[in-house]
């Protein structure tokens, strides 16, 4: 058996969206035993979109699903992992064709974007037309190595065309070390309620 951690670590110098400083987590102590408590205690302000994360509908539609009704063994299951490195821009339809995909499969895309530890601009997205085809198919979930499924597109369409079938996004894994082929996931949030995301730590297996 091998297992792959394909969390991202998050701290404060991780990559963040964009590199914007106000998606940055920040760490702070609460309480020293240097400064006279008791205690030592960290506290920490974090973006639920930080590093590897799991988006709710809530994120794109003002009225949206949340975390509050999520089964948190939702992503406790296998997936496919499709290995996509040696595109340069997107994932399109033509691309996820030469794969078979089929109803509720659940499915990851390794990119080049797991090769880079900082934030990329251009970063390789998954485009709508390539989400709308995988909306078509029924799978259950994606997820991608990029802190976005899409890059510069007005309106969330590739969002809109998953999240509209139930479709589950991951976005931020790390995936520089795993094949191509099928694998156990087990992927498990933070327990918070009624958020438009959940950070994730993800755990893939593979027998």
């Amino acid at each position: 058996m091998i297992k792959y951690d394909v969390t991202m670590l998050i701290n404060e110098e991780m990559q963040v969206y964009k590199n914007k400083e106000s998606k940055k987590p920040i760490f702070e102590l609460a309480a020293s035993q240097e400064m006279g408590d008791s205690t030592n205690e960290t506290l920490v302000t974090l973006n639920v979109h930080t590093g590897t994360h799991v988006d709710f509908p809530r994120h794109i539609y003002k009225d949206g699903k949340t975390s509050k009704d999520f089964d948190i063994t939702t992503f406790i299951r296998e997936v496919k992992v499709l290995d996509f490195t040696h595109l340069s821009s997107k994932i399109g339809v033509n691309n996820l064709k030469l794969h078979d995909i089929k109803e509720n499969d659940f499915l990851l895309f390794k990119t080049r974007n797991s090769d880079i530890d900082a934030f990329i601009f251009d970063f390789v997205y998954l485009d709508k037309d390539a989400a709308t085809y995988l909306a078509d198919l029924k799978i259950s979930g994606v997820g991608i190595d990029a802190l976005g499924i899409e890059r510069e597109q007005t309106g969330h369409p590739s969002h809109k065309a998953l999240m509209a079938q139930g479709i589950f996004i991951i976005e931020g894994l790390r995936l520089k070390e795993v094949s191509e082929g099928t694998y156990k996931m087990i992927a498990l949030p933070l327990k918070l309620d009624d958020v438009d995301a959940l950070p994730l730590s993800v755990v893939l297996i593979k027998e």
